[in-house]
């Protein structure tokens, strides 16, 4: 098997790799296919030479090509034993592969490309490279159908200098024309230092990846433990209701109980004495019915006869009357249980509130810190848009509910409960409970807060007024300067003046930040504290013709 794989490698190396057909030899002993070489030297006649594919010796005249015919005999021979030395399909170049150069006919695959041939190679035709000293120190790189990239379109070069300069590759023959006083080197040595910075680059990255990999693996536990905190919770919280219901129900049953027990007692009370009773009417009614008969004897010695042994009738033992408390039954216990269930329901609201505030404050991720720029700030920013229904009449609404203006006569709102009825104030239609930025652009004297929405709204008192209660953070923006305010404590602020005012709120955080904007971003007050239910945006305008308005970003 072996000695028929020689004999196919023998009798097959020609330009097709398939075996020869009327084989020839040419002068530097190597042999082809006829019609081969032949169309090989066709294409070889613009350069004026002609040379072998394999060991590329140079002829100056076309040999003359005669049939050999003691190889053609033999190639007969090899055919007879039924071997087939054609590649299989696969071996062929396809539309997307890179195709040997030295093929004629159907090419095969590239499996090499040389940087200094500018050509590719396939199996056989590569063996040169491997074998002819001076061709073995040729670059052979992956099979690349860019190679012709590699060479100046200017003077048909092979570009091996790099111009730092113009951050491009060329030949030699640039450095002394257009390049000239350039700073060059050869593309092998800026190869070299730009693979150390890609390099070390790979290594950063490759150190971010594990950084990640460590963070995700990190995340992944965090999601582990949030969800078997939670599904114990969850589980605890259930035993504890549960423990509370069933006590309630015992109570309940306690209740029930006792009532049903002192229904027994009383209605035998009542009927005891409703028996006796009974019976001392049927006895009056016997006297009665004896009394009347004797009334009625008209025998005068007769009735004074038996007059004495009518005995007088028995004192009761009972009061002459009974007294009973209408409508006093059990409804005084109804009272009490409803008194203890106003009083449950208070405890359940204000422990629910606490519970509900603990349940938020379970943050696992550190936000990230406030951004240095406006742009960073942008990335949060958040539409926000005044309520009609909290302006105060003297508020007109305009540009799509962004912007508020204070005006002499009172607008034609309708009645509502959460309009302010005494300060020029209006509240934002959304509620903010995220991280959210938006800016605000004042006309005269203004005020920016952040509040509640249970703030009171009638009347003129503290409890209506931004940063006079606690339900409200506020920020006064005037000429004379800056003043923030919480809870009727108030801050003076010293801080160049601009109209331009950015809002940075954090909820989950409960960090409220007030900027000044303008080229830069200047911080004027920040707040660090919890906050308990989400905020709206709100707006506080000063005299009549200024005005604030919510701004689109820009």
């Amino acid at each position: 098997m072996e000695q028929n794989q020689l004999d196919q490698e023998t009798f097959s190396r020609s330009i097709c790799l398939d075996l020869l057909k009327d084989p020839v030899a040419i002068p530097c002993g190597h042999s082809y296919c006829m019609n081969c070489i032949n169309a090989h030297w066709d294409e070889e006649d613009q350069k004026g030479n002609h040379s072998c594919p394999q060991c590329r010796e140079t002829f100056t005249q076309r040999p003359n090509l005669k049939r050999n015919t003691i190889l053609a005999v033999l190639v007969e021979q090899l055919k007879k034993t039924g071997l087939q030395a054609a590649p299989a399909d696969h071996c062929f170049a396809g539309p997307e592969d890179v195709a040997c150069d030295f093929c004629t006919g159907r090419k095969l695959k590239a499996i090499k490309s040389c940087l200094v041939c500018l050509a590719s190679y396939c199996e056989k035709h590569l063996q040169p490279h491997y074998h002819v000293a001076p061709l073995k120190k040729h670059k052979l790189v992956e099979p690349s159908k860019n190679l012709q990239e590699n060479i100046c379109s200017d003077h048909d070069e092979v570009m091996k200098i790099f111009c730092r300069t113009d951050q491009k590759c060329i030949c030699y023959l640039c450095c002394l024309d257009e390049h000239k006083d350039h700073d060059t080197v050869s593309a092998a040595a800026e190869r070299t230092e730009r693979q150390r910075e890609l390099e070390e680059r790979r290594g950063r990255i490759h150190q971010r990846i594990q950084d990640r990999e460590k963070d995700v693996k990190l995340l992944q536990q965090e999601v582990e433990a949030i969800n078997h905190s939670a599904d114990k919770t969850v589980e605890d919280s259930e035993k504890i209701f549960t423990e509370l219901i069933r006590l309630i129900q015992k109570r309940s049953s306690d209740v029930k109980q006792q009532i049903r027990s002192q229904q027994e007692t009383e209605v035998s009370r009542v009927k005891e004495l409703q028996e006796k009773l009974e019976q001392e009417i049927t006895e009056l009614k016997k006297k009665e019915a004896e009394l009347k008969q004797l009334l009625n004897t008209e025998d005068h010695n007769q009735f004074l006869h038996s007059y004495p042994s009518l005995s007088a009738p028995s004192e009761s033992t009972h009061s002459s009357s009974i007294n009973i408390h209408p409508l006093r039954h059990f409804e005084d216990v109804t009272a009490a249980v409803s008194e203890l269930r106003d009083k449950l329901q208070d405890i359940l609201r204000e422990t629910w509130t606490n519970i509900s505030i603990t349940i938020t404050e379970v943050d696992v991720l550190l936000s990230d810190p406030e951004p240095k720029s406006r742009a960073g700030f942008l990335k949060y920013f958040c539409k926000i848009t005044l309520d009609p229904n909290t302006a105060h009449t003297q508020l007109l609404l305009s540009e799509g509910n962004r912007k508020v203006t204070v005006m002499q006569q009172h607008q034609s709102y309708s009645s509502h409960p959460e309009r302010f009825t005494d300060w020029w104030q209006v509240l934002s239609r959304e509620s903010l409970n995220r991280r959210c930025y938006w800016e605000v652009e004042g006309k005269g004297g203004v005020r920016v807060a952040v509040v509640y929405k249970n703030i009171s709204r009638a009347g003129n008192g503290n409890g209506c007024k931004f940063g006079w209660n606690e339900k409200s953070w506020a920020l006064d923006v005037s000429q004379d300067g800056y003043k923030f305010g919480h809870n009727n404590i108030w801050t003076s602020i010293s801080a160049p003046y601009s109209s331009r005012i950015g809002v940075h709120l954090d909820h989950s955080a409960g960090i409220l930040s007030f900027y000044s904007v303008s080229k830069t971003m200047t911080l004027l007050h920040r707040v660090q504290t919890t906050f308990t239910q989400p905020l709206h945006a709100g707006l506080w305008v000063y005299w009549t013709g200024n005005s604030a308005e919510i701004c689109k970003p820009i």
